[in-house]
């Protein structure tokens, strides 16, 4: 991979873009090294989760590569967003939990890739924002569509019209980022949450990342629905079995996934 580094470690694969001169902005390049980075590890039985992050110390992603969309026609533009569009859709329905770990500007894009994670841990130096508009341009890889849904349609309006970047404080308190950390311990951070992850049932943490996904957009009826139909597919495995006899004899549950 040219713009992609990627560290497999007790089940957790680390993903990191290497594009620390152009603060990791977005290229046709990154965007399909990506999604060919997730599409491998899915068939991975090691991976059972992915940290995604920048290289460097000063961004996780500073935006689109706005140098390549100068002279841009409105053709290739809409080749870009596409591909943008499947790149995070590739993140956003990964069978595992994906975390982005912000370590710095997570700006258009990379907020927008941030956005197709799970969830986001930042470091306290980390600056998040959607200020496409200033460009004459607006959000294209899902911004306009995943921050309404998290923080409610009128509030992403107001921070998508103004072009307004947040402190990591800030989107914490808006409920963009989930936590925040110290630069020097947002990856200890990170894999710690998911050492705890990592000791639950596999089956059923991916069926819950499909059910919450899949349902967010329906009514409650046919949310509940979906919940009713899925939750039975859990009784079918072997992790079933050990999760409960392992809780019956008070000891850890030795999960396998299966």
């Amino acid at each position: 991979m040219e713009t992609i580094l990627l560290n497999i470690e007790n089940s957790i694969a680390t993903v990191t873009i290497n594009r620390p001169k152009a603060l990791n902005a977005l290229n046709d390049t990154v965007l399909k090294e990506l999604a060919q980075t997730f599409q491998d590890l899915s068939v991975k039985p090691e991976v059972r989760a992915v940290i995604i992050t920048g290289s460097g110390d000063k961004a996780f992603v500073a935006g689109a590569d706005i140098v390549s969309m100068q002279d841009m026609p409105a053709l290739k533009a809409k080749e870009f967003v596409e591909l943008g569009h499947a790149t995070m859709r590739t993140i956003e329905t990964f069978p595992h939990p994906v975390i982005a770990a912000v370590n710095g500007f997570a700006l258009g894009g990379g907020l927008e890739l941030a956005l197709s994670c799970d969830f986001i841990y930042a470091s306290k130096t980390a600056l998040l924002g959607l200020p496409e508009v200033n460009l004459g341009i607006f959000p294209g890889f899902g911004g306009t569509q995943r921050l309404s849904r998290l923080v409610g349609r009128n509030r992403a309006k107001e921070l998508i019209f103004s072009a307004k970047n947040l402190n990591a404080d800030e989107a914490c308190q808006l409920g963009i980022v989930n936590k925040v950390c110290e630069p020097a311990s947002l990856m200890e951070d990170v894999k710690k949450t998911l050492g705890t992850i990592l000791k639950k049932g596999p089956v059923a943490i991916s069926l819950v990342k499909k059910v919450i996904n899949d349902g967010s957009d329906l009514d409650l009826v046919s949310g509940l629905a979906l919940e009713a139909c899925t939750f039975p597919i859990t009784f079918a495995t072997s992790d079933k079995n050990e999760g409960i006899k392992a809780f019956l004899e008070k000891r850890p549950a030795q999960f396998t996934g299966k």
